[in-house]
């Protein structure tokens, strides 16, 4: 059994694509539905509403390009639909669709990154665009990257790197992913171990919840829920 986590991504089978197309869509979401099947394009996993060990149906998005409004259409499937797991792109994968400004940036932090046993996976406008080749990317978009961290020690070191990517564009947000599947914004764990915010949000596939110490990351396992 795979283990659902944010930020991953879904390829479902041919019959699961076409169950979502058999649904009343409206035509834009419809055309939208149909290029993603046709290519075999995945969805994310997102937010669950339902309770662990209780889990009927997998809720998945699609963030459309500009071509579709940049709608976001939400899915809920089967697990039975489920094909196969993925993940966003590396960092490195999608440096060519930066501006050429902060391409030597980003090829820096990938280094410091990996001299500290790190990865960066970019989801969100420069991720999409690197995985669809359509119209994600808009003036503006933030680089949007999650790093898997071990436990606080290591997402210090992580942030560290992080915050050396100085450049005015894009600007450089995102997440710190513990084993376990809870998540925290970097820039909000960065201010929260310097003494600047009593509670940094914790964020889970089925909610979020605020903290004050670092007892709930200081041995975490993969307990995310199981599709």
């Amino acid at each position: 059994m795979e283990t659902l986590r944010r930020h991953r991504l879904v390829r479902l089978s041919g019959e699961g694509w076409a169950a979502v197309l058999a649904r009343p869509w409206d035509v834009q979401a419809a055309e939208c539905l149909a290029h993603w099947a046709t290519h075999r394009l995945p969805l994310v996993v997102t937010r669950q509403t339902a309770g662990i060990g209780d889990c009927d149906l997998v809720a998945l998005g699609l963030p459309a390009p500009s071509r579709w409004a940049r709608r976001r259409l939400a899915l809920h499937v089967p697990p039975s639909a489920l094909l196969r797991f993925d993940e966003f792109p590396a960092l490195a994968d999608v440096s060519h669709l930066l501006p050429q400004s902060a391409r030597v940036a980003a090829g820096d932090l990938q280094a410091g990154l990996a001299a500290c046993d790190a990865t960066a996976r970019v989801y969100g406008s420069y991720g999409w665009q690197a995985l669809s080749r359509l119209d994600h990317i808009r003036p503006g978009s933030d680089l949007d990257v999650w790093v898997a961290v071990k436990d606080a020690a290591h997402a210090d070191e992580v942030v560290l790197q992080l915050a050396r990517l100085d450049v005015a564009q894009p600007r450089l947000d995102g997440e710190l992913m513990f084993a376990d599947g809870r998540a925290v914004a970097w820039r909000e764990w960065s201010q929260w171990r310097a003494g600047r915010a009593r509670t940094v949000m914790v964020k889970r596939l089925t909610g979020a919840s605020l903290q004050q110490d670092t007892s709930w990351c200081a041995s975490v396992h993969p307990t995310e829920l199981a599709a």
